[in-house]
């Protein structure tokens, strides 16, 4: 027995030397190791050495680069004649009042600015704030009778809103003429879920004037997705409702007497349709009456000219077409395609590209399109390129609107067009010369 315990003995004494043999080694290459490695304090030297250079030559550098910023903001567009800033993330959308003296602003950190353009040349302008509730984000603005009267396009988790605001009390007469008051943030009607859950991708306004309609301001609502609504502007009632029918919308807009709504949507063919009026001036119905086909694909935007009789599309078939469609549609005649202007802007392999958007001047002569950033200015006439702006903006542009008619720029009256970006800025620009044909 005491042989056994001797033996058990002298094998844990065995095994507790093997054991401190083993971490003794260890505890050396760990050690080894710690020293390999710079201590902490000479590294923080190390890093702290480094600003200390640069600093040193922060003195020398300075000057340049200011130099180059100053030379920088000289080097603008020559049509390029001020900047609204102010905004406080991307800008969604514009609209010009009727007069054009306002212009109002969907922004997306949730606030609505309507600006007073009494000189489009003025270093500030004055503007009114609307703030909207909480949790919508404003993606267009159309006025409705007059510049008092703002319908708001928003999107929220819910879907999509429009709220019409207005001024909080009728003025006076005499009041009116001595001072020209902004709109009061005051919802005068609002609908919700007007297009489900489907965002309101743009909104337009304009005065019904065509036969016997009343000249009340009504304003079209065009999803993402396949419906178009139409509303009173004023008492926000709808009028009507079609379905384009053609996978997804990419805008939709009126004419600007109030007769047509015509659609650009997935497919390359544009379908028209017209508002009829009753007697006494109220919508009656909406109904298809034609559709524009040429186009070898999409068509990406589309506009009304000046005298409602004339559709100008453009294509990513890389091609502009405008259309008479004052035809007896009765009479199963077909629109005409008048002229046809390739789009006169390639990328670095010479292939053609297409237009985001295209608006015409109030006069019908200027036709501006953009481009991600990229903002041109065409003569309607002949298609030829009146001016380019490469880097309109410091992002792409996402909406533009051309004042309705001239406005005060400095001592003379000027054709403006107005541009926003996800920028945070809106950019005003005077209208090119329109070149002889």
């Amino acid at each position: 027995m005491d042989s056994i315990l001797a033996v058990a003995a002298l094998s844990v004494v065995v095994g507790a030397l093997i054991a401190l043999a083993v971490f003794g080694n260890y505890l050396r290459k760990r050690s080894s190791e710690v020293q390999s490695i710079a201590p902490p304090e000479a590294i923080q030297k190390q890093v702290a050495s480094k600003p200390q250079k640069s600093a040193a030559k922060k003195p020398y550098s300075k000057p340049h680069s200011h130099a180059a910023d100053k030379e920088a903001s000289k080097r603008h567009h020559p049509l390029d004649i001020n900047t609204l800033k102010g905004h406080g993330d991307s800008v969604t959308g514009l609209c010009f009042s009727f007069d054009g003296r306002s212009l109002a602003t969907a922004c997306a950190d949730g606030v609505v600015r309507v600006f007073k353009l009494d000189d489009a040349s003025s270093k500030s302008f004055k503007f009114l704030r609307i703030n909207l509730p909480t949790g919508c984000h404003p993606t267009a603005v159309a006025f409705s009778d007059d510049a008092s009267s703002l319908v708001v396009a928003s999107h929220a988790l819910l879907g999509s809103s429009l709220y019409m605001y207005g001024e909080e009390r009728p003025k006076a007469a005499a009041e009116a003429k001595q001072q020209v008051k902004l709109p009061l943030p005051e919802i005068k009607w609002e609908h919700h879920k007007v297009h489900d859950k489907r965002a309101i991708i743009t909104l337009v306004g304009t005065k019904a004037t065509y036969g016997s309609a009343d000249g009340s301001t009504i304003i079209a609502s065009c999803s993402e997705g396949t419906d178009i609504i139409l509303w009173h502007g004023k008492t926000g009632k709808t009028l009507g409702h079609v379905d384009t029918n053609q996978l997804k919308n990419n805008m939709a807009t009126i004419s600007p007497n109030g007769r047509f709504i015509a659609a650009a949507a997935f497919t390359a063919d544009v379908k028209v349709w017209e508002i009829v009026y009753s007697k006494d001036g109220a919508v009656k119905e909406v109904s298809r009456v034609m559709q524009l086909k040429g186009h070898k694909s999409a068509v990406t935007w589309l506009c009304f000219a000046p005298n409602s009789e004339e559709i100008i599309t453009a294509s990513k078939d890389g091609s502009i077409r405008i259309w008479n469609i004052n035809v007896r549609y009765h009479l199963d005649e077909d629109p005409k395609t008048l002229k046809v202007f390739p789009i006169p802007l390639h990328d670095s392999r010479g292939n053609a590209m297409h237009y985001d958007c295209l608006i015409v001047s109030p006069d019908g002569k200027i036709l501006a399109a953009t481009h991600g950033s990229t903002l041109q200015w065409l003569s309607a006439e002949t298609g030829q390129v009146l001016g380019t702006a490469e880097k309109a903006h410091d992002g792409d542009i996402t909406g533009m609107a051309w004042a309705p008619r001239t406005i005060p720029m400095g001592d003379h009256q000027a054709l403006v067009l107005a541009t926003c970006s996800v920028d945070k800025k809106v950019k005003l620009w005077v209208a090119p010369p329109v070149n002889p044909s």
